[in-house]
């Protein structure tokens, strides 16, 4: 899956795994013409029940009611002689019994195994319809926990086709695994489908909406994407999750004044919770800035400040990328004493000298041609990443410190690096040192 959409949320539709109580199974033989039909226009014809021993039963339903209760052993105890056929011919019982020990495969973490058992279960073909097309549906939710989506899709269209049945939260597993296999443009209509449906809930519709938005995102609809965000924002104007979404999905149309905007008023009343967050709306200001010259300055400065102020509250720790991150606005910014403080306290952090470079070139540019030289050798020394541009810095220190020998030195030395050498031999050539 692409990398560079809205947040991937990992929206799977949570698997709810409800097995078919005692109560439930001795209803389901001794009652089912009471019972409405939750499949009535099913093409799968209704099969004959074969449960007739109340001792089969009975023993069916205890296995599963020690599943429902968490007794494993117990339950295995019952339901694998069933399941197995050695304690009964009921083929019903069988497929019963299967599904109670999916379940518990499921709940163990063995998915694969589950998927096998359940299969087996609806293989048997002595399910009511009820029943096989429950289990049907719960196979294809055991398949998106596995992350076989193409099989997920296959058994959840089968479930539907056959089953003659339509469900907002189908529509809405749908447009899930969909959006997992990377079919947008499907997951969009399957999300659409499930939202429009009069069964479709609220505490869902949340959860769609931001597979719904991801996928506008990913076939380039950043509009309609932010719009989706920020309805979620206005609805949950307190809730991170939200917020943090509806600026990816600004940030990704480009419409960055408007997650500014957004992210500010969040800032505001108090919304921002990690550090993430300060870090984002700074880099979002510095982005901004770049697109237009007219507020590069001023964005800048705010950069500065939105990570200040998380340094202050304690949300932001101390290191290396937020100290170079707001020496670098102040670079912009063109506040120089400000970035050199910022570069100062991140070369603690720092694994190599390209912030005591950064230093030294700002020291030069104000004329503190002895700190440059200090903050010079001490970025060489620590390893930068372009060593000949490095000694012309130095180079053009010492010649501020009127030391011609110093900065002959340093010359050769970018001499020998090939991004400068024809620079520095050159100069070297000019100032009679060759």
């Amino acid at each position: 899956m692409k990398q560079g959409s809205l947040i991937k949320v990992a929206a799977a539709t949570a698997i709810a795994l409800s097995l078919v109580s005692g109560a439930a199974v001795a209803k389901d033989t001794a009652s089912k013409d009471k019972k409405e039909a939750l499949y009535p226009n099913s093409s799968r014809q209704e099969p004959k029940l074969d449960l007739t021993s109340e001792k089969d039963q009975k023993a069916l339903n205890e296995g599963l009611d020690a599943v429902n209760n968490g007794e494993k052993d117990k339950a295995m105890q019952l339901l694998q002689p069933i399941a197995d056929g050695t304690s009964t011919k009921s083929k019903y019982a069988q497929a019963l019994a299967l599904q109670g020990m999916a379940n518990m495969k499921y709940n163990d973490g063995d998915v694969k195994g589950a998927i096998e058992l359940l299969k087996k279960s609806l293989d048997n073909g002595v399910l009511s319809n009820d029943t096989y097309f429950q289990l049907k549906y719960m196979l294809a939710q055991f398949y998106v926990a596995d992350e076989q989506y193409a099989q997920a899709l296959t058994t959840l269209q089968s479930w539907r086709a056959e089953g003659k049945k339509e469900t907002a939260d189908s529509y809405g597993l749908e447009g899930n695994i969909d959006y997992r296999l990377e079919k947008f443009p499907d997951a969009i209509v399957a999300i659409n489908k499930a939202k429009s449906m009069p069964d479709a809930k609220p505490t869902s519709i949340d959860g769609w909406n931001q597979i719904l938005a991801a996928s506008y995102s990913e076939t380039g609809q950043g509009d309609k994407a932010a719009a989706l965000a920020t309805e979620a924002l206005q609805k949950n104007p307190n809730d991170a999750t939200a917020l943090n979404n509806a600026a990816s999905t600004l940030i990704q149309a480009q419409k960055y004044p408007e997650a500014i905007t957004l992210l500010e008023k969040g800032r505001a009343a108090g919304a921002f919770k990690d550090e993430k967050q300060y870090v984002n709306l700074a880099k979002i200001y510095l982005i901004d800035g770049q697109d237009n010259e007219s507020r590069t300055k001023t964005n800048a400065s705010k950069a500065y400040q939105v990570l200040d102020e998380g340094l202050t509250k304690g949300v932001v720790k101390p290191g290396y990328d937020v100290y170079k991150l707001q020496g670098d606005s102040s670079y912009v910014a063109e506040n120089h004493a400000q970035a050199i403080a910022a570069y100062t306290k991140a070369q603690p952090f720092a694994k190599d000298g390209e912030v005591s470079l950064r230093i030294g070139q700002l020291q030069i540019t104000d004329n503190k041609y002895g700190e440059a030289k200090k903050s010079l050798q001490d970025a060489i020394s620590k390893g930068v990443q372009h060593k000949g541009s490095a000694y012309m810095m130095l180079a053009e220190a010492e010649r501020g410190l009127k030391n011609k020998p110093g900065a002959i030195a340093a010359m050769k030395q970018a001499a020998q690096d090939p991004e400068t050498s024809a620079k520095a031999n050159a100069w070297l050539k000019t100032a009679g040192a060759k």
